[in-house]
Formats: structure tokens, sequence, C-alpha cells
């Protein structure tokens, strides 16, 4: 059994979401708490495996216990915030402090039912993590940047794929990427509205310029988009440039904007000229989509166990064979830029056909 501590200063919020929690039969609240005071002394005395946490609370905010709790006594935290823009800026400073996830609270832009199988998977790897102190394992803070001057041209792509603990992952490798990087695609699961705060968070830390996509962008060296939640990333050809296309479409691995739908499409459209990149989530999302792009002649790298928080998809991948090169995070900036540089693969068209198939193209 997971063993859940439920903080929020609603009481309605606390038992809507006991309520929702205890129908998995993996997981037992065993205990809520109004305020950060009262979760300390819960936290000591009932040792839970997970704790969700809202950000607005009396007494003590959930930012500053968040950033306690990492300092004395880590363990995995689930932020559960409001959507407005307040409410997504401090999820994404959550997650920077050491939170693993965050996830929308119950209302008009996600039903009660909607977020509890959510915040049911979510517990599940954020049982799984591996809990560390903000900064730890983050990536080098120089590359070799010099060979990107002989690759700066528009017809190349770099994809990355992410879940749980992906935030950071991808935050540590965009931070020293340089600006003449390729046109980079995104996809990170998480909600709607929290993937616009991520995009500016990145976009004040990163040499590139980050967005959230809104579908239409022409993908351009420098350029890096972040699918919106909810939504899928696509990307396409008009002419001899790439294009992104945000779409709905059905839920791939549970997911939307999945990794999967993102990878597949590369792989159909920029082959040998993509690199994927499969960070740290639980799951297979990306694994499949993984494999179509190596078998399209695209060079392919997955996260190591080690520097993981949640090792499953780039897991999925290795065993499925996607993975060229399986690298620590503080590799992969520079892996990814050697990558380019080499010599592009040889497709292999015949495997290739039968593994692009996207349900949303």
């Amino acid at each position: 059994m997971i063993r859940v501590l439920v903080v929020d200063d609603s009481a309605v919020v606390r038992r809507i979401l006991t309520d929702q929690l205890q129908r998995a039969d993996d997981i037992e609240v065993v205990g809520t708490a109004p305020d950060p005071y009262v979760a300390r002394d819960k936290i000591v005395q009932l040792k839970p495996d997970v704790v969700t946490l809202d950000i607005e609370m009396p007494r003590m905010d959930g930012l500053t216990f968040l950033s306690r709790l990492m300092k004395h006594y880590p363990l995995p935290v689930i932020v559960v915030s409001s959507l407005t823009p307040a409410g997504s800026e401090a999820a994404m400073r959550a997650l920077e402090l050491g939170a693993v996830d965050v996830i929308s609270k119950p209302g008009a832009a996600y039903s009660v039912g909607d977020v509890a199988v959510q915040l049911i998977d979510r517990i599940r790897a954020a049982a799984m993590a591996r809990v560390r102190r903000p900064g730890e394992g983050a990536a080098g803070r120089s590359v070799a940047a010099g060979v990107l001057s002989r690759i700066q041209t528009t017809d190349k792509i770099l994809a990355i794929g992410a879940s749980t603990g992906g935030t950071e992952a991808i935050r540590a490798i965009l931070e020293v990427l340089p600006a003449t990087t390729p046109a980079t695609v995104i996809v990170q699961h998480m909600p709607e509205h929290f993937t616009a705060a991520f995009a500016r968070r990145l976009n004040e830390l990163c040499a590139m310029e980050v967005r959230e996509a809104g579908g239409g962008e022409l993908l351009r060296p420098g350029l890096a988009l972040i699918a919106p939640g909810n939504h899928h990333l696509l990307i396409t050809r008009q002419g001899a440039q790439y294009v992104a296309q945000v779409k709905d479409g059905p839920r791939v691995h549970h997911q939307r904007p999945a990794v999967d739908v993102l990878f597949n499409s590369v792989a159909k459209y920029a082959g040998v000229n993509a690199v994927g990149v499969l960070l740290t989530g639980m799951g297979a999302d990306g694994a499949a989509g993984l494999l179509a792009m190596r078998q399209a002649g695209a060079r392919t790298i997955a996260q190591d166990q080690a520097s993981c928080v949640v090792y499953g998809m780039p897991k999925a991948a290795a065993q499925m064979g996607a993975a060229e090169l399986v690298l620590p995070l503080e590799r992969i900036p520079s892996g990814i830029l050697e990558t380019f540089h080499a010599a592009p693969r040889a497709a292999r068209p015949a495997a290739h056909a039968s593994a692009i198939a996207s349900p949303v193209e």
C-alpha cells in the first residue's frame, strides 16, 4: 500500500481527494492536514510515502514548507495547485524546490473524476521516485558548443519527451544548450496552463527562445516549443520547412500531450535529420516513438537509471532497443551536440512503416 498524507487548507478538497484516492486498491490515505504545522507533525508520526501539498495555506505557505521539508525530511511531494497564473508560477517554483509532480485542483477546467485518475497515476509514480534536493543531479554547466557552427541548418530537429521529474531534467539540459541549438520540440506530461508557466520559466533561464506551442510555428534553430497541456504536439512539413501542429485527439498511454505522438511525427517527417531524447518518467510513453525514430535513421538517447527520478519510460525504450545511447543526465547536453555532429544513420523503411502510425495524425 502507498501511504498518502493530504495537505490542504480546504476541508472540502481534503475530503474529495481522500474519498477519490481511497478507491484505489493500492493507496491508503493515512491522514490529512489543514496547514504545514499540522502536516509536519503528521509526517513524523505517520511516515507517509507520498504527500499531496496545496501551495496557498494559512500560517505558512506551501513553498516555504516544501523548502524546509526537502532540506530536513525529503520525501515525494505532489503539488495540487489552482490553475490561476499565480498558482501556475508557484507550481513551477515548487518543482524547482524538489516536488516530483504538479496537478491541478478540481474545478471548472478539470472535474473531480479527471483529477482523481491523474492523481492516482501520479501518486504511483511518486512512490517510486528518487527524491533529490534542489540542484542535485543537474547537468554540467558547459558543453562544447563549437560543433554547432557546423550544423546550423533548418533541417535538424531535437525532440525531447519526459514525465515525472522531467521539468527539472529538461531545465538542466536546455540551460546549457547554446542559442544555435537546432529547432527543439518538447512534450512534458503536465496539465493545461502549467505548461505556459513552464515555458516562461525556461525562457528566462535558457539561451534558446522557449515558448508554449500554439500551432503553425515555423521551426528554426534557437527556438524550443513546449507542448501545451491537454493537447498533442506534432511536426509536419511545408515545403522545405518543419512546422509545429497542435491537436486534440485521443489520449495515448493515458496522456495528452503524449511523447509517442510527437516522436512518431518526427520519425515520419524528419527521419535522419532528428535526435530524440527520452527522459525520466513512469510508464512507457515515448518508447515506441523513440524506436520509430531510430528505425527512421534518427539518433536516439535515453536517460540512465541512476539519474532518473522514475526509471520507467527510458527503461522501456532501452529494453526494446529504441535507445542508441543511454546517458546520465549531466552527459545528455554534450551527447545531443555530439550526436547532431555525427554522420547520419541509414533509415530502415520496412520497420519504420509500421512503427510511425499515429492516432491523431
